[in-house]
């Protein structure tokens, strides 16, 4: 299809401007989104619910080979307890990504990525190590969601959230994303309402305060990491190019602008970033901010020696930040037997 690489790419008004500009008409617009987001499992064309025009379009514009609308899933790995499994999927061009579906009591979520690699840097992460190859199009992020969906169907869960917290930085991608939650929250579509929808950033300053200008309706989580420059520096080396004193501002303006609390992510590595004077630092950093702190003991990548705070050392710390006044939770380590733990994804070689 000259100009798309795949229908998955188009919102639904774009979707029914693209079948106009080829003189089918607006009304079969709705037949295939449906066809796209709730019947089709790999071939569109296989759909009996497309009128003649709509399928000639197809034919001609696609042919027959639409399983590369649907993303290749090399691998499948399931967790010892079943209920996280990770998806190595494989690209157009070759370029891999992973992706993770998590299921809860009443629901499961996709930690879906939106870069081949990352250009942050983060030295705990996997997917910093691996160093930048690409943004992926809104299309193949769309796609890793429908994976996970259907994954699901067999399942006694439902799909009900969704965090760009996978392979990448989000707001350094930022039209790609912003097109592709579009798509997603579609109450025609996938349906995944922006209230369960949440974007995870390393701390993109312009990103955040695009988000607060134009009133994106999606939550917003922060990775923190450290409470002074130097600290965060060196964990998070985009620091130096958006300082700590920086972000913080951009965090208040965000939350004045839209009325919107942050999650603050933070990774507990012993000795580094976990003691009382770490977590009170904190605290103080987070004034002025509508902030709810996640923390998670860190999981191990073979790139970083640090190791995880112990239970008690993390318990000690959100009992200093909640006794501030600030919402704190120590989040669940979910699918480390497979290395599909937050800042464990990387590409598979």
């Amino acid at each position: 299809m000259s100009g798309l690489s795949s229908l998955y790419d188009l919102t639904r008004a774009a979707l029914e401007e693209r079948l106009a500009a080829d003189g089918v008409h607006r009304v079969h617009a709705g037949a295939l989104w449906r066809a796209l987001y709730h019947d089709a499992d790999t071939d569109v064309l296989a759909c009996r619910d497309l009128a003649p025009p709509l399928r000639r379009w197809l034919t001609d514009h696609l042919g027959s080979d639409l399983a590369q609308r649907q993303l290749d899933v090399v691998a499948c790995t399931a967790s010892g307890d079943q209920r996280t499994v990770k998806y190595l999927v494989r690209l157009d061009d070759g370029a891999e990504v992973e992706t993770v579906a998590i299921e809860y009591p009443g629901r499961v979520t996709a930690c879906v990525s939106t870069q081949a690699g990352c250009a942050m840097g983060c030295v705990f992460c996997a997917t910093g190590q691996m160093g930048f190859t690409r943004h992926l199009r809104a299309g193949e992020i769309v796609g890793q969601i429908l994976r996970v969906q259907r994954g699901v169907t067999r399942r006694a869960e439902p799909l009900r959230n969704v965090v760009l917290m996978g392979m990448g930085e989000p707001l350094h991608n930022y039209d790609n994303v912003m097109q592709a939650l579009e798509i997603v929250s579609d109450r025609a579509g996938l349906n995944i309402g922006p209230s369960r929808i949440t974007i995870n950033t390393v701390g993109v300053v312009p990103g955040i305060l695009r988000l607060a200008e134009e009133r994106r309706p999606y939550h917003l989580g922060v990775s923190l990491h450290g409470s002074t420059e130097a600290e965060r520096s060196a964990l998070v080396p985009v620091s130096h190019r958006w300082p700590l004193v920086d972000l913080m501002a951009a965090c208040r303006t965000y939350c004045d602008t839209t009325g919107r609390k942050i999650f603050v992510g933070w990774t507990l590595i012993d000795g580094v970033n976990d003691t009382p004077d770490h977590a009170m630092r904190l605290t103080r950093l987070l004034d002025g901010v509508q902030a709810h702190v996640n923390l998670i003991r860190l999981n191990a990548t073979q790139g970083y020696a640090g190791r995880a705070s112990t239970d008690s050392t993390a318990e000690t710390f959100r009992t200093i930040v909640q006794a501030a006044g600030i919402p704190c939770t120590i989040r669940q380590r979910r699918g480390i037997d497979v290395s599909a733990g937050c800042g464990q994804l990387k590409r598979v070689i």
